[in-house]
């Protein structure tokens, strides 16, 4: 199978597996630079995981060693929910490429589709779920169709190759396809064996939309966020999952990010170690035989975990 995906409009090629730059605290730009070095050449970020100028380090420490070119690299990043509105979205691209040391981004995200007011990046860049002040999470009347404009001027201004959402459903992006002169390249959602969002899938790639899965490992990234991570069956050791790897020889990662990429759905994972890295990678020149694509499928329980309601946050974004 081919190890990217061509992207709608662009006809860029979007690899497969990626990696992701969520909760890489320590050491982020060695890691990131190990990452390439390693062989990812799509490094996914956004500006509220408040590393991006340590991303930029690793991807400049890669050019710099000659280890890809910029073209080489797919890189990404999003929108956070304090910037929708129609004189912040330009700004905010700008602010993430100055953080990455980079001309353009090849992908820029709307993080979630909720507009919250603006907080000034003097106070805290780039905002969170709550005003620093109120401690309360305040709505702004950004419309979608406005930020999504903005998004597209920012294809034409040639500071990012393509745009796409993230945390949508069918319904918010049906309404933007009403409208949109650029329709999204990619959605990014939650997607596990756990919630594996079969519909959704299946009617987004039939759009022409690309759908990238983050936390392929289930609850494992959630333990230290909410209590719904800390007691869900930890996917990696899960029984189904051992047993699978057993018999293919390979580690509980790799037939989970397997399983996702079988269904055209991009991954990615992290790790801050090398082997793992480079694990991750091997994907290609093995298949999961059908009838075990169909035990890992029954282990759908519609689990969440990046939800906001687990966080405390009284939006049920995804009722």
């Amino acid at each position: 199978m081919a190890s990217y995906i061509e992207l709608n409009r662009t006809g860029d090629k979007m690899p497969l597996v990626g990696f992701g730059s969520w909760k890489v605290e320590q050491d982020c730009a060695e890691t990131i630079y190990n990452a390439i070095k390693n062989g990812y050449r799509l490094i996914d970020g956004a500006a509220v995981y408040e590393n991006e100028k340590e991303v930029g380090k690793g991807i400049k420490r890669a050019l710099d060693e000659g280890i890809v070119k910029r073209e080489d690299l797919f890189v990404v990043s999003k929108i956070w929910n304090t910037w929708h509105a129609k004189e912040n979205v330009r700004p905010a691209l700008e602010h993430t490429l100055k953080d990455l040391g980079l001309d353009y981004v090849d992908l820029y995200l709307i993080h979630f589709p909720i507009p919250v007011k603006f907080v000034d990046p003097a106070v805290h860049y780039p905002g969170g779920w709550e005003d620093p002040v109120t401690k309360k999470m305040e709505y702004e009347n950004s419309p979608i169709h406005v930020c999504w404009g903005e998004m597209e001027k920012l294809v034409d201004a040639g500071l990012t190759r393509n745009i796409g959402v993230s945390n949508f459903n069918v319904m918010a992006l049906l309404d933007l396809l009403s409208y949109a002169r650029y329709k999204p390249a990619t959605l990014q959602v939650e997607l596990h064996p756990y919630l594996q969002q079969a519909n959704l899938v299946r009617w987004v790639q039939a759009q022409g939309i690309a759908v990238t899965a983050y936390s392929s490992f289930g609850p494992a990234s959630y333990v230290e966020l909410n209590n719904a991570g800390k007691t869900a069956k930890p996917l990696l050791t899960h029984e189904t999952i051992v047993q699978l790897a057993e018999k293919y020889q390979k580690s509980p990662a790799q037939i989970l990010l397997r399983w996702s990429i079988q269904r055209n759905v991009a991954v990615i994972p992290k790790s801050m170690n090398e082997e793992r890295q480079k694990a991750n990678l091997d994907l290609f020149n093995w298949t999961i035989a059908q009838e075990d694509i169909d035990t890992i499928n029954a282990l759908e329980i519609g689990a969440r975990f990046n939800d906001t309601l687990e966080y405390g946050i009284e939006l049920p974004l995804f009722d």
